[in-house]
């Protein structure tokens, strides 16, 4: 931990003393800890001579930070609700008219009304990287004035914005059809050799004699599909589900894994720094994806976990929604569900675990994949687009 303290404070000094044309100020509404995507692009900003400082929240639990740039996280009041992004965006915006620099990043439409002051007062360049089609996110879409105030904010800032990302084509293509303006597409997709075993599963307190189905994610949330994994699990012999990450519906979770069918067959780990999380992943023998087609947030998804599956060399089992069903149909690196049905999720996996030659043809499959969807890759686009701010 010390060092971890020693390298942050280094971070913070240097960026505090870089040329202030070559820094950068990237905020987003979360805690920092697990957010992989911001920590990939913060790295490549630095990789191109930026001087980063990541800007969030700080929360009860929040892991230390271990990062080669500068972080900052803001204690607040209020930690949901109106008055949380009301105080979010008021303390960010205080600290963006403070604070030196030549370029905001912008995550998410919840920091944008407060760059988007700041660039204007400023004059400071704004890229806005959109990382879900947020006015439709499952927490909105039954809410309409608060879905409405969010759809009006969006639609007074994104036209007048001149950079712009997004995680995927389908959400890009939402954005142009909407505002006749396409967004760059940088899906979130780890780096090459991302992945180091240093643990067996026993000492990862896994068992050696079961079939491992794995769900992770730091969004295990309604409408998600683990509910039905739960039940599926049941037939599906000689095999565990585990669950790690967090998200709304956990607690309900345990509680639907406290049946005495399910003694055993389910097991729960907490959020954890990716390094970790990755030596669980690579364990598993399926990778479960199974987000719902019950909003378009939801449809178009790309999730972090399909692409953790594909560089830890694991099957899949995903819904059929287009952009998921596109990379696993197409790189033939697992099985579709078209339903939610707990016995044909069941039905799936068993085939999974027993088809050999299957498993044989997938994970020659997903070597492949690993080499093509990779940030390496990837971050070309980032770089087209920040070159100029250099």
């Amino acid at each position: 931990m010390i060092s971890c303290v020693k390298k942050s404070t280094f971070a913070i000094h240097f960026w505090l003393n870089y040329p202030a044309l070559n820094r950068v100020i990237v905020s987003v509404t979360n805690d920092l800890s697990t957010d992989q995507r911001v920590d990939k692009v913060c790295s490549t900003l630095a990789g191109m001579g930026f001087s980063v400082m990541l800007v969030g929240r700080k929360l009860k639990g929040s892991m230390v930070l271990d990062r080669p740039y500068a972080t900052h996280r803001m204690n607040l009041l209020f930690r949901k609700g109106p008055l949380f992004y009301a105080e979010y965006n008021l303390r960010l915006f205080l600290l963006l008219l403070t604070r030196k620099c030549n370029l905001l990043v912008s995550n998410d439409l919840d920091t944008l009304p407060a760059n988007f002051l700041a660039h204007r007062l400023r004059n400071i360049p704004l890229v806005y990287d959109s990382h879900e089609y947020y006015t439709e996110t499952p927490e909105l879409i039954n809410r309409p004035l608060v879905q409405g105030i969010w759809k009006w904010i969006e639609g007074l800032i994104f036209p007048r914005l001149s950079d712009t990302i997004t995680v995927n084509d389908s959400i890009a293509g939402l954005f142009e059809k909407k505002y006749g303006k396409r967004p760059a597409v940088v899906r979130n997709i780890p780096r090459t050799g991302n992945v180091v075993i240093k643990k067996t599963r026993e000492e990862l307190g896994l068992p050696a004699d079961k079939r491992i189905v794995l769900m992770q994610g730091a969004g295990i949330n309604i409408q998600r599909g683990s509910e039905e994994a739960i039940e599926a699990i049941e037939h599906v012999p000689n095999a565990i589900l585990l669950i790690i990450g967090s998200g709304d519906v956990i607690g309900e979770l345990k509680k639907q894994a406290e049946q005495p069918s399910l003694k055993g067959k389910v097991m729960f780990l907490p959020k954890m720094p990716y390094p970790a999380l990755m030596q669980y992943t690579r364990q598993a023998d399926i990778g479960l994806t199974l987000d719902k087609d019950t909003n378009i947030n939801y449809r178009f998804s790309l999730p972090n976990k399909l692409f953790d599956y594909i560089h830890a060399g694991i099957p899949v089992l995903a819904s059929r929604l287009p952009e998921i069903s596109r990379i696993v149909e197409g790189y033939n690196i697992g099985l579709i569900t078209g339903s939610h049905d707990p016995g044909e999720i069941a039905a799936k996996i068993n085939q999974m675990l027993s088809d050999s030659e299957s498993r044989r043809i997938w994970k020659e499959n997903l070597a492949k994949a690993s080499a093509a969807l990779n940030w390496e890759n990837e971050e070309t686009v980032l770089k087209a687009i920040y070159q100029k701010y250099v």
